[in-house]
């Protein structure tokens, strides 16, 4: 067996995110997008817009005609038609003419600019003053300027946000591809766990880590799977924890992995059909004694039981490997971080990559990082905290005043 205290680096942990495959794919209505990670590739089969378009209400026109225009000496310009929206016109225009046109209307074809109502009186039905001279492509979205025809657009794992859906739908994309949601199994552990509903008694705690990591899964863009609290016995745990790897994607496992019960946690990880323990120990704190192991091409993590360090394992460690099984591409996966001042020093051992609570506060414009300071099993640490401060395995304590990362809970 692995010595408990052999930790593995962090970031030689990310790396075996390439053990697990990809969830399947399904297609989905667009309306259903939101949130979604792309399976496919989407090409532009038509330009967007497919024609040339005013931005606003005025005048289609060369912008030829309008040149050294000015309200000391005004262009004379020809009106010879207006364009109504949603049609396409069926005159050109030339050198010196012009016609009415609306905010999206299409452009005839010999317009490459459009004047606006404001900077043009009206002399007659038939002629028009212009006072300020235009440059082809003035208040004109070109055809294609958004998206030319055969170009990719969006690419697979990526994720879709609203302005996404928006674009599927200006390609009439009515369905598309995607990865399904992660179903993540979630399991709670000890004798001294009790649902809800029950009034702990001495030595008892209500089970909060189901459904603190069902949120935190959510967010993640996974379905949480619940399966219920089990006691310290291995042969209900092994049974759980196969009925549970065969409805999921991957198994979390809350408390057990701590010294005084990893010999038995382990034992019923190693006993799953097809597994391996990757990593029994992990150089972060909080979340030191965290596990990973296999079982097939599925992936079962064992966390603290204490809620704070079971939620920043969960953020720094297991995040990643949810999106990974999720489909979505490394380059999107980055996470993005605020930049603050530390507002007091704080201590760190090195060899270690350490997480601490810190709560954001402004003052005189500039954003400061207050540590929240406090044990592993108090949850109201994370209910101040705003972020995560990372600091590095090689550092050694950071000074007030520092300007540090912040990742947002």
């Amino acid at each position: 067996m692995k010595d408990f205290f052999k930790v593995t680096d962090l970031d030689k942990v990310f790396e075996y995110t390439s053990l697990f495959p990809t969830v399947k794919t399904e297609q989905v209505l667009i309306e259903k997008t939101p949130g979604r990670i792309l399976a496919e590739d989407i090409t532009a089969d038509i330009d967007l817009p497919g024609f040339s378009r005013s931005t606003m209400d005025g005048y289609a026109l060369c912008a030829l005609s309008t040149f050294g225009a000015s309200e000391e000496n005004p262009a004379y310009i020809n009106v010879v038609g207006s364009i109504a929206m949603g049609e396409s016109p069926s005159f050109a225009v030339e050198q010196g003419e012009t016609a009415r046109i609306s905010t999206g209307g299409m452009l005839p074809k010999g317009a490459d600019s459009v004047i606006m109502i404001e900077h043009t009186e009206i002399l007659d039905e038939k002629t028009i003053e212009v006072y300020k001279g235009a440059a082809p492509g003035h208040n004109v979205i070109e055809k294609g300027e958004d998206f030319t025809k055969g170009t990719v657009v969006l690419n697979a794992g990526q994720k879709i946000r609203p302005q996404e859906t928006g674009l599927l739908a200006a390609f009439g994309k009515e369905k598309v591809q995607v990865f399904k949601k992660p179903v993540i199994g979630i399991i709670s552990t000890g004798d001294e766990v009790v649902p809800l509903a029950e009034t702990p008694q001495p030595g008892q705690i209500r089970d909060i880590n189901t459904y603190s990591l069902s949120g935190q899964v959510i967010e993640a863009g996974g379905i949480p799977s619940t399966f219920g609290i089990i006691k310290d016995d291995y042969k209900d745990l092994l049974g759980k924890c196969r009925e549970a790897l065969l409805a999921s994607d991957m198994l979390l496992i809350s408390g057990g992995s701590s010294v005084g019960t990893r010999d038995f946690t382990i034992e019923v990880l190693s006993a799953l059909p097809d597994s391996e323990i990757i990593v029994h120990g992990i150089s972060i704190s909080p979340g030191k004694p965290t596990i990973l192991a296999r079982s097939g091409k599925k992936q079962v993590w064992g966390l603290p039981g204490h809620v704070v360090s079971a939620m920043i394992v969960f953020t720094a460690v297991v995040k990643p490997f949810i999106e990974k099984i999720s489909g979505s591409s490394p380059e999107r996966k980055s996470r993005f971080a605020l930049s603050a001042q530390l507002s007091r020093n704080v201590s760190s051992a090195q060899g270690r990559t350490d997480y601490i609570r810190v709560r954001l506060t402004e003052k005189d414009g500039i954003l400061w990082a207050e540590p929240i300071l406090g044990k592993s099993g108090l949850i109201n640490t994370m209910i101040k905290a705003d972020g995560l401060m990372e600091i590095g395995k090689n550092v050694e304590g950071l000074e007030k005043g520092t300007a540090v990362k912040v990742f947002p809970l």
